[in-house]
């Protein structure tokens, strides 16, 4: 039989089109299973040696071990994490670049008068990986051994204590901004440039107390060259369980910590997303990880993408409120 050629064309394209529709899905699915295909890149937005460091560093180390690939670490620090931040949010939304990130992204929305990235509208969640408490410790100096004590003995000497932190506008210094405001303290705040230099002085009475990452006093406290008084997370720490929590003693419900968590791009397909959620998942459950983790004194967390994005939207209210009433300002 003879078949016109327009319609020989005509029947060749559809057939060709429903080729194509019928491995479009496998397609997909190769490209998929194919994924990492190729070293992915971790951004870190602080310095190296720092406690997100430290903790971006573990989790890397086994997330390459389960996909197969090299997760290489990537420092760009500075701007409380805004660098970094702006750079993974201008990225290909491939899954090939990973924003490590911390708290500090929800309170940069309040704190800076012009920001080059939007949390929510240019990244995309995929999981809470970790908390690093925050501790308030005081100079061996001052006469106090709880966290009453403490209060009682800083109403005592308004304007003659001062507070360090790791910055304007970091967690240490919005979380003992929000304590000493509770507690009708009067106090000093002295910003450092991290929190090594903060330690220091005030383990050299420089400076009287502070609210700084557990990890990065942790030494101080056993050389007992600083007093641990309290934690700031809901419940008390296994490392320090002697240790009363602020929620326990003198701020029912307050709970702050530096928290962790990955993101990537907007826009990164939701398969890509789920693969690294689930080997995020999958790294905090192993116990070479926990172990590491818990040295440190960081808490594994653990969420799914959805889980995380709401948790960022509260705490980005949270810390709105904080930051409006510090009257604190960043360029």
């Amino acid at each position: 039989m003879h078949i016109p050629s327009t319609r020989r064309t005509a029947l060749a394209l559809s057939f060709a089109a429903a080729l194509a529709a019928t491995l479009a899905p496998w397609g997909a699915a190769q490209a998929q299973a194919a994924y990492p295909a190729k070293p992915i890149t971790m951004v870190v937005p602080f310095p190296p040696g720092g406690p997100t460091d430290l903790v971006a560093r573990v989790l890397a180390q086994k997330m390459s071990e389960q996909m197969g690939q090299p997760i290489v670490v990537d420092n760009r620090a500075g701007a409380n994490g805004n660098i970094g931040a702006a750079a993974v949010s201008k990225a290909a939304a491939d899954g090939y670049t990973l924003l490590y990130n911390t708290s500090s992204i929800t309170l940069s929305p309040s704190l800076y008068k012009s920001l080059s990235y939007d949390v929510l509208r240019d990244l995309a969640p995929v999981a809470l990986t970790a908390v690093v408490p925050l501790a308030l410790v005081v100079h061996p100096s001052v006469p106090a051994n709880t966290v009453a004590e403490f209060v009682a003995y800083a109403k005592a000497h308004p304007d003659k204590l001062s507070y360090g932190s790791a910055g304007n506008g970091n967690v240490t210094h919005l979380a003992a901004y929000q304590f000493v405001r509770a507690q009708g303290i009067v106090a000093t705040h002295v910003p450092y440039k991290g929190s090594a230099p903060a330690d220091v002085d005030l383990a050299a009475g420089q400076i009287q107390f502070m609210t700084d990452t557990i990890n990065s006093v942790m030494t101080f406290v056993k050389d007992k060259r600083i007093k641990l008084l309290a934690v700031t997370t809901a419940r008390r720490m296994a490392l320090f369980p002697e240790v009363p929590t602020l929620a326990e003693t003198v701020m029912p419900g307050f709970e702050a910590g530096a928290w962790q968590g990955l993101m990537v791009p907007a826009g990164t397909p939701a398969a890509v997303v789920q693969r690294l959620h689930a080997e995020v998942d999958k790294a905090l459950k192993s116990a070479d990880v926990r172990d590491r983790l818990a040295v440190q004194g960081a808490e594994p967390l653990g969420s799914t993408p959805d889980e995380y994005g709401a948790y960022l939207r509260k705490e980005l209210g949270r810390w709105a409120t904080v930051v409006k009433a510090s009257g604190v300002t960043l360029e």
